[in-house]
């Protein structure tokens, strides 16, 4: 399979889906123990619950797991959240902190270089064209990061995460009114809670494309996944119900920010 899907637009919103992905190459998956060949740390459904929100908008979607390489790390393997509890570039661990290899079959260095060069520069190579394509025609690019993660994971944070977590890398990343749209809609959406650069501040992604000083904006949005799946755990199964609720709120966003970026240009 290629290494990410592409669907172009005219719309100056991006959306960024490195982490739906679940392929996983034989050879990577034979080293695998039986814990990893659950892939459970995919952000299940992630492209099904964004599809068709915005009508025009670009997506840029990595088909690979996170476990063959994160495409939402820092190419040089620099911790996102240094004194956390977080997992790397190639993780050694799921989110649980527990093993994914089997003895002996670790990634090596090699390994990092190879998958770095195989999967995580050419989803990168495309996101960037497309940032670049997209604000040549507007002056402006606004990269929406999209995620989940269950919403209890003792080994990275206490509690239960908030359903919606926004992520800016404290205002770094893009326009005050930007973060202000995502802020105001997740606040008044009825029956959910949410935060600003709670536990999730933004990824690699949104940090490194983040410069609103250059016209390119970038704002993570980490759900938890018991906004719309069943059951966050074995088969991780879409709610329709549950997503259909939560779209209106995300179609909300998403549209007010491409008013923005649109008015931005007059």
């Amino acid at each position: 399979m290629p290494v990410f899907e592409l669907r172009q637009g005219t719309s100056p919103i991006i959306l960024g889906l490195p982490h739906t992905g679940t392929e996983v190459p034989a050879d990577i998956h034979d080293r695998l123990n039986d814990n990893g060949k659950i892939l459970a740390d995919t952000d299940w459904h992630i492209h099904d619950l964004y599809r068709d929100l915005l009508e025009d908008a670009t997506s840029v979607r990595a088909t690979f797991h996170r476990y063959v390489i994160d495409a939402n790390r820092d190419p040089s393997g620099t911790s996102l959240y240094p004194g956390q509890n977080t997992t790397g570039l190639v993780p050694d661990t799921d989110f649980d902190g527990k093993p994914i290899w089997k003895d002996g079959c670790e990634p090596t260095e090699a390994d990092m270089a190879y998958r770095l060069q195989t999967f995580h520069a050419p989803y990168h190579a495309a996101l960037a064209a497309e940032i670049e394509r997209v604000k040549s025609i507007h002056g402006i690019a606004i990269l929406y990061d999209c995620h989940s993660i269950r919403s209890h994971i003792p080994f990275l944070f206490e509690g239960k995460l908030p359903d919606f977590n926004i992520g800016t890398d404290l205002g770094k990343t893009c326009d005050p009114a930007i973060e202000r749209i995502a802020v105001e809609v997740t606040g008044d959406a009825e029956g959910y809670t949410s935060i600003l650069n709670g536990r999730f501040k933004g990824g690699w992604t949104t940090r490194h494309y983040g410069q609103p000083q250059t016209g390119v904006h970038a704002i993570q949005m980490e759900l938890a996944q018991s906004t719309h799946l069943i059951t966050e755990a074995p088969p991780f199964a879409y709610d329709d119900n549950k997503a259909g609720q939560l779209r209106t709120h995300l179609k909300t966003i998403l549209t007010r920010m491409e008013q923005f970026a649109l008015a931005s240009k007059r």
